[in-house]
């Protein structure tokens, strides 16, 4: 009888590389190590990172992945296909349907280890999306469908994508991202007020704050459009931008009065933990891990309905949902929880309720450990 289990998280990025599925891989692979599993993490090994080191426990080994995009793909699956062979898991766990999944999949055939995958994505910015429309990659979604012993799912957004592909319901599982509601918590309005002092912003001010990539799908640029309007009615209002990525110099020239770039930022909970407001404008998302953050850090949300976001958020109960690509309805929104301290308070509060029920990071790791257990002794 076993008295661990040894998993192996595959994963495109891993610390520096920081992204919501990033971050959500290293936080609960160090959870699960917390909980008696034997988690370790094979990456990509990109410049300036060491082949080999221990983060928060979780020993990380990144490999080779260099040259054009399909030769580095490549590379990377078969140089992963020989560390699983040495490292011997009782279990793999990919994570997004493209390299990863496929490197799972190949290891699950050549070694006989059960293979999971999580769908991060969904929409336009998906992984199935994408696989849709790429030479062969229909056939690799068959295979995926197929073969894979089972699909954690993040979202029923998500779920609907997978019935589109024919992905058994009894091989899915719906297993959620997770915070730590103990780290991202409000702070007492003096100590908030010490935070945003170190962070160089104004101590009085009505903070909102994006955090995440500055990418297309993010819509970050109608955001800025829609925050001039704000800033006529509420001028003491300041918005901070969290993140880096493609659009950052053209989003910064766009940019108006009351908007501050802090950049790409390693550790986040500062800049939560300064604000009032979290605003996430996306047009794709699978479930974001700063929106969680935001909430269990108790701020009133204004989001897009995409992705899991209509999971999280009960439109005027524990946030405020808009559709996407709508410029009106996100200054709107924003006004509405600017101009009602009252409104702002109890989305607020509402929403760390919610996280610390059914998003909190201790109690998703004891459900994928439960679920790991049981799929590694399933037939035995």
């Amino acid at each position: 009888m076993k008295t661990t289990l040894r998993v192996l998280m595959i994963s495109h990025g891993y610390a520096p590389r920081i992204g919501g599925a990033e971050r959500q891989v290293g936080a609960l692979s160090s959870r699960l190590r917390a909980q008696g599993l034997d988690v370790r993490v094979l990456t990509r090994r990109l410049p300036g990172t060491t082949a080999y080191e221990v983060l928060d426990d979780v020993p990380v080994y990144r490999l080779p992945a260099s040259g054009p995009k399909a030769v580095a793909s490549l590379l990377f699956t078969l140089v992963c296909l020989r560390k699983i062979g040495q490292l011997k898991p009782d279990l793999i766990h990919a994570h997004e349907l493209i390299s990863p999944s496929t490197t799972a999949l190949l290891a699950k055939a050549l070694y006989g280890v059960p293979a999971v995958v999580t769908v991060h994505g969904s929409g336009k910015s998906s992984e199935i999306y994408r696989l849709r429309r790429r030479m062969f990659g229909k056939a690799r979604l068959r295979l995926l469908s197929r073969y894979m012993d089972a699909f954690v799912i993040i979202s029923r957004k998500i779920a609907a994508e997978l019935d589109e592909e024919n992905v058994p319901v009894e091989r899915r599982i719906h297993i959620p991202n997770g915070v730590d509601t103990v780290q991202f918590t409000p702070l007492p309005a003096s100590v908030k007020r010490n935070v945003r002092a170190a962070l160089g912003l104004p101590v009085d001010a009505l903070i909102v704050v994006y955090i995440g990539r500055l990418a297309p799908e993010k819509n970050v640029a109608q955001l800025l459009q829609a925050w001039s309007g704000v800033q006529d009615q509420v001028p003491q209002a300041k918005l901070v931008i969290v993140g880096g990525g493609p659009l950052e110099t053209e989003l910064r020239q766009q940019a108006g009065k009351g908007v501050h770039f802090a950049g790409f930022q390693q550790h986040v909970q500062p800049y939560l933990q300064a604000a009032d407001v979290f605003v996430l404008p996306s047009n794709a998302e699978g479930l974001s891990v700063a929106l969680l953050e935001a909430m269990s850090s108790g701020l009133a949300v204004v989001a897009t309905a995409v992705g899991g976001t209509p999971d999280v958020i009960s439109d005027g109960e524990t946030g405020r949902l808009i559709q996407p690509a709508d410029g009106l309805a996100l200054k709107q929104a924003l006004l509405t929880v600017l101009q009602d301290p009252q409104l702002r308070d109890r989305l607020g509060q509402n929403a760390r309720r919610r996280i610390q029920t059914e998003y909190d990071l201790d109690q998703v790791a004891q459900r994928l450990s439960a679920f790991y257990w049981q799929l590694a002794n399933k037939g035995k």
